[in-house]
């Protein structure tokens, strides 16, 4: 009797079949994509367009009401957030090159590439540029990678960012690779307008009202002063008369210098290898008191009284391998000193509305805590269904941006947030 061989065969068919398979999957990913342009084409490219969906949120602003949001390298939208439960988008500034702001009374100063730029936003759905002062800015200065411009042809090259969604063939083993086949400055990635009047920003009876920003800032207000700090510089502006910025010192910092955080008369500032502490007695001339250093990290800073609150992450750009809160005593300006670690994830921008400090973890969340005691800060919630990277807390109010929009909490109970609104992006992370 002869052996039946067909089973044999179509086990040996099926196994041909499963080396041949193909799969098809979806990825979304950035594209870094070269771009030039003339300095004519970024100067003469400010404008006041219609309210559009988040794209690439960045750097947050807070003001009289009103929500301004960063998209990177391309402009601010203007969001009406009276009621935070329903947020209006209201205008979109384009402003080429854009990576951070301040607003003092009614006017919104703003980065595009080179210059520093000036607004009237007294009608926040008619910005109107006032004021430019030109190439102020080193290239590179603030967040978005960097350009350089050839000043024998008056060009700028760039590096425009594109989110692509492609489905390919692969061969079923799902080896999940972190770059695009044939794309090597390709990323994967892992991860509604509305329409209507706004009403004016409401003028303050004090002689100087200035917004309120994150920790992630480049940004900040005292005095008669707007101060911008680059990768190595602060450089100073005269803001007396709000509309017209003039350009005065500017002030060498060190390097990696990252955020500035004004507190009463001093400034913070984040680098990646220190917190420096500068004494701002005279606006005009910020004198460095001392610098508390770590490892090479990422270094945003949050104070308040005697208490200097400082993040430090790795990452990227960051270098280092500590994910930490540190907690420093500066009651002596000039020799600060570190009460207690934390242990964190991964952890980027703070705020403290004391007692109550809210830190971003980035991929891994938002984390409230109670820092009554500097030696026994205490976790209260950990929000993990979102991306987080600032945070602004408003007496009750807790703005926090990240990758996947803007949200908006109730933190009157801070060990349990109740969400009011959130503003989307409208593509995937």
């Amino acid at each position: 009797m002869k052996p039946n061989l067909l089973p044999l065969c179509l086990l040996f068919v099926l196994s041909l079949t499963g080396c041949t398979d193909q799969c098809k999957e979806t990825r979304t990913y950035r594209r870094y994509v070269p771009v030039t342009l003339s300095l004519r084409e970024i100067r003469e490219g400010v404008r006041t367009e219609e309210v559009r969906p988040l794209e690439k949120p960045g750097k947050i602003y807070t003001k009289g009401g009103y929500l301004f949001i960063n998209e990177l390298k391309e402009g601010i939208h203007l969001i009406d957030n009276r009621n935070p439960s329903a947020p209006r988008p209201v205008a979109f500034l384009r402003i080429p090159g854009n990576g951070d702001m301040a607003i003092r009374n009614n006017i919104l100063y703003a980065d595009s590439y080179m210059d520093l730029v000036a607004f009237d936003i007294s009608n926040p759905a008619q910005p109107r540029e006032v004021s430019r002062v030109q190439s102020v800015f080193p290239s590179g200065q603030f967040e978005g990678g960097s350009w350089s411009i050839n000043p024998q042809s008056v060009m700028l090259s760039d590096q425009r960012v594109e989110y692509v969604t492609e489905t390919i063939k692969t061969d079923c083993e799902g080896g999940g690779a972190s770059q695009w086949v044939g794309c090597p400055n390709c990323d994967v990635v892992r991860f509604s307008s509305q329409s209507g009047s706004a009403a004016p920003i409401a003028a303050s009876t004090a002689p100087n009202s200035n917004g309120t920003a994150g920790s992630m800032a480049r940004f900040a207000l005292y005095s008669d002063f707007l101060y911008t700090v680059g990768q190595t510089d602060m450089q100073l502006f005269n803001v007396q008369d709000a509309a017209n910025p003039v350009a005065q010192a500017r002030i060498n910092l060190g390097w990696g210098i990252e955020t500035i955080f004004p507190y009463k008369d001093k400034l913070f500032i984040g680098s990646q290898t220190g917190m420096h502490i500068y004494d701002n007695a005279n606006p005009a001339s910020p004198v460095r008191l001392s610098t508390f250093q770590h490892a090479r990290v990422c270094d945003p800073v949050a104070v308040h009284d005697n208490i200097a609150y400082v993040t430090l992450r790795n990452g990227t750009q960051c270098g280092g391998f500590t994910n930490q809160l540190d907690v420093i005593d500066i009651t002596s300006l000039t020799s600060p000193r570190l009460l207690r670690s934390y242990p964190m994830q991964n952890p980027h921008g703070l705020g403290i509305d004391f007692p109550n400090l809210f830190i971003c973890e980035g991929e891994f969340g938002l984390k409230t805590f109670d820092a009554r005691s500097a030696l026994a800060v205490k976790q209260l919630q950990h929000l993990t269904s979102m991306h987080a990277y600032d945070v602004i807390p408003l007496t009750g109010t807790l703005l926090v941006i990240g990758r996947d929009g803007l949200y908006q909490f109730d933190y009157t109970n801070p060990g349990q947030l109740t969400q009011l609104s959130k503003i989307p992006v409208n593509r995937p992370y």
